[in-house]
This record gives C-alpha cells, sequence and structure tokens, in this order.
C-alpha cells in the first residue's frame, strides 16, 4: 500500500477497474501491508472518489463493494470488512526475519508461540466485531495447523488449486471439539518444538 498511494497514477485505474468490474460480480478490493489507519482511510477516500467519477459516467459498479485489508503486520488492527491472514509475512514481521536469509531462517515458523498467538487474536477480533477473517499463505493448508485454525474459528482458507481437495478432506475430518481442547493445550505452549509435539 506505501508503493500504491505514493503512485497513484498507477493505483487509481486499478481500483476504478474493480470498481466497474464489481456490476459483473461478487468483487471485493484487499488492501496489502496495511499497518495504520490513515492509509486505509486514504485507500476508501479514492474509492468514494471513483465511485463519483463513474457515476458521473454512466458506468454501474457495486455501490457496497468490500475493502478489507491483509494482515501481515503486527500493527494492522480492527478496520476493515472483512480480514485476509496473510500468514508469510506475517510470520517474518512477528519474528522479525527474513525467510529468504540462511542465517535466520530456522525462526521463521507459523508454529512458534508468539505467530500462532497473533493469528489467534485476530481471528477473535474479527468475530468479534462480525468480519469475516479468512488465512492466505502456506499454513492455510498445513495439515497440523488446519485443526487449530478451526477452532479458532477461521472462516475461509484460501489454498492452492493442488491442496484444495486435502484441505477440504482434513477439514471434513476433523471434530471441533477435540480441535478446541488441543488449541487450548497449544496455546499453554512456549516454544516451537512443544507445539510440534501436541500437533
Amino acid at each position: 500500500i506505501r508503493l500504491c498511494l505514493k503512485r497513484e497514477d498507477l493505483y487509481r485505474p486499478q481500483l476504478k477497474a474493480l470498481l466497474r468490474a464489481s456490476a459483473y460480480g461478487d468483487i471485493r478490493i484487499m488492501v496489502p501491508m496495511v499497518t495504520c489507519l490513515d492509509e486505509l482511510r486514504a485507500v476508501k477516500n479514492m474509492i468514494a472518489e471513483l465511485k463519483e467519477e463513474l457515476k458521473a459516467e454512466g458506468v454501474a459498479y457495486d455501490e457496497n463493494i468490500k475493502v478489507g485489508i491483509m494482515i501481515e503486520t503486527p500493527a494492522a488492527s480492527l478496520m476493515a470488512d472483512f480480514f485476509s491472514i496473510g500468514t508469510n509475512d506475517l510470520t517474518g514481521y512477528t519474528m522479525a526475519v527474513d525467510r529468504g536469509n540462511a542465517e535466520v531462517a530456522y525462526l521463521y515458523s507459523a508454529y512458534n508461540p508468539a505467530v500462532l498467538r497473533s493469528i489467534e487474536r485476530v481471528i477473535k477480533a474479527g468475530r468479534a466485531e462480525g468480519i469475516m477473517v479468512g488465512m492466505c499463505g502456506e499454513a492455510a493448508a498445513d495439515p497440523k495447523l488446519i485443526p487449530l485454525l478451526l477452532a479458532f474459528g477461521l472462516d475461509e482458507f484460501s489454498v492452492s488449486a493442488t491442496s484444495v481437495l486435502k484441505t477440504r478432506k482434513i477439514i471434513s475430518d476433523c471434530d471441533v471439539g477435540a480441535c478446541k481442547e488441543l488449541a487450548e493445550k497449544v496455546m499453554q505452549c512456549i516454544t516451537e518444538e512443544e507445539v510440534l509435539k501436541l500437533l
């Protein structure tokens, strides 16, 4: 979003195209790498201006198009119609590690209790406000994490096409009560090793 707001000449046409497409199907606008409310407000203001432009041009669009944010940074908070947790970046920023750096790659793990607590907090906050929470990234298709994500109350799993059937099967085989019992134990863990042993 930092680049988008600096280069409105590139961003506005993309937003306008999304608005135009919303007349033909279920379109949502998701803003990446949000860290403060001002960024989201700037995007929403831009969208409002573009809606007025389209109205003046007589072009149809969905008046109620939803605007959401990617939860990729610890600074992201409740400020949208829907959330999508970007586990790859959320893990990297929570652990302050670049997974491409071999020197610290061992710290990059969605099984780390700090990362799991971040994910749980986001899902609970979204549910408390009636906001749909989805997840994209490798963790959404991870057989070890799926029971936890179900226990946390994740609404939507966004996985690669090759993982859809396997992920559906795991979800359908899960007992939510058992998942919640497992999650209670996992959330008491203080090391990644303890988490993995339970999972």
